[in-house]
């Protein structure tokens, strides 16, 4: 297997706000449990903040990868040789995109918390999806792995 030219990896974490929230709803679970005594608060504390802590971290562990002549974005492995263009798109743009500009054949790796995205084109005749949005914190990057990937795998 031939790795990309521009290898390309990045993470969609959580934003740390998220991370208060968690506590918060920790908190929260405390007080629900504040009643029953000392040690079913301290175990809503710890419990709650535990739970959200972990659903805060699921949810931010996506990964946008170019490997191998492929793009990984979360569940999906697409073939950059299947992908057209790309087109970086601002914060306005993104939300334009994700709502009335949207097909809703797409595939769409959404991460609100993340303004800049991706918007890159399907060429495979074969899918009928006809473009991918993906969320991501570095477009420009991005959009310059996927090309270098796509020269590399059109020369193999």
């Amino acid at each position: 297997m031939q790795l990309s030219a521009t290898p390309y990896e990045e993470r969609l974490t959580a934003p740390r706000s998220w991370w208060l929230i968690s506590f918060l709803v920790g908190v929260s679970f405390a007080l629900i449990l504040l009643p029953f005594g000392t040690l079913p608060m301290l175990g809503g504390l710890a419990g709650g903040t535990a739970a959200a802590a972990v659903v805060a971290s699921s949810y931010g562990s996506v990964r946008i990868r170019v490997v191998g002549g492929h793009l990984i974005a979360g569940e999906a492995k697409i073939p950059v040789a299947a992908l057209g263009d790309a087109e970086i798109l601002d914060a306005e743009e993104a939300r334009a995109w994700r709502t009335y500009k949207a097909d809703p054949r797409s595939f769409m790796l959404l991460r609100s918390y993340i303004p800049g995205a991706l918007r890159v084109d399907v060429t495979d005749p074969a899918d009928p999806t006809p473009y991918l949005f993906l969320s991501t914190r570095e477009p420009k990057r991005l959009a310059q792995a996927l090309r270098a990937a796509r020269d590399a795998a059109e020369a193999a």
